[in-house]
């Protein structure tokens, strides 16, 4: 109810601040394919697809095959039923599986909002097994929640009612990691207030659908989403949460020397938008 129709549970990108939640979230998913320069991608791994949005979305504009992993159930029964009424069943899989279980090799690798549910303990196997997974002229992405001002606990409301086992990295504690794997560091963004913007908005399509949360789950239910959202907004807007962007490849010569590849082709990518099948509404 709160999100937009691709379902995008993450952080959108506001090109404009005036922008809707569906064009940040359309803006996102352009930005995001934009730095994975998909040109000569022929396969593209999506490490926690979620409802299959992003996957399809890289597999429309890439012609490349996409594996979609996820260890929801749930997703995935959207994720596959949305492939296959699109008739992009042949060229996106998406599967229930454990990325550490992965084998083969891939052009491309994205994970957009799975890295905080990591755990801090596994960021060095984490990007251990990117590096297994990536190709030699490979480009990968993560896209995840971070502190700003360093380490620190989860907040215990997130940790008991939203995001348990859940943890916000401080990059200091992301980079050591990635520095053991092998893998370079070839770029790396800080979005600001991009996740505020996205919270209000989620925060606004909430309170405009609280009677239909209210009878499916109850005021108390209703009462702490509407927290969550409000709250997380303010950790986004006024204290030290922020969403990081790191582009990893292998070799130095993997990509141009300069970012102008970045901006060109995500303008390109802003044409008249394909249209959005909306997941179906579980039962």
């Amino acid at each position: 109810m709160f999100l937009d129709p691709d379902r995008q549970y993450s952080c959108a990108y506001f090109t404009d601040p005036a922008d809707d939640l569906d064009a940040a979230q359309a803006a996102k998913k352009r930005h995001i394919a934009a730095k994975l320069r998909l040109e000569d991608a022929r396969s593209i791994l999506d490490i926690g697809s979620g409802w299959g949005g992003l996957g399809l979305y890289l597999a429309r504009v890439s012609g490349a095959e996409v594996t979609g992993v996820t260890l929801s159930r749930e997703q995935l029964k959207v994720a596959r039923d949305r492939a296959r009424r699109l008739g992009l069943s042949r060229a996106v899989r998406f599967e229930f599986e454990d990325y550490r279980e992965l084998t083969g090799r891939f052009d491309r690798i994205v994970s957009v909002g799975m890295f905080e549910h990591v755990g801090i303990n596994h960021y060095t196997s984490f990007f251990h097994k990117i590096a297994e997974l990536l190709a030699d002229d490979g480009v990968a992405l993560i896209h995840a929640i971070g502190r700003s001002d360093g380490p620190a606990a989860t907040n215990a409301f997130i940790a008991k009612y939203i995001f348990p086992g859940g943890y916000i990295p401080a990059l200091s504690e992301v980079l050591p990691a990635i520095e053991r794997s092998g893998l370079m560091v070839t770029d790396v963004e800080i979005l600001r207030l991009h996740y505020a913007e996205t919270l209000r908005r989620w925060r606004e399509r909430f309170l405009a659908n609280r009677e239909k949360a209210v009878a499916l789950r109850g005021e108390r239910f209703a009462r702490m989403w509407e927290f969550y959202l409000a709250g997380s907004e303010v950790g986004f807007r006024y204290q030290n949460l922020m969403v990081f962007q790191i582009q990893l490849a292998k070799s130095v010569a993997t990509l141009p020397i300069t970012r102008d590849y970045m901006l060109d082709t995500e303008r390109a990518y802003a044409g008249p938008p394909a249209p959005v099948e909306e997941p179906r509404r579980m039962a």
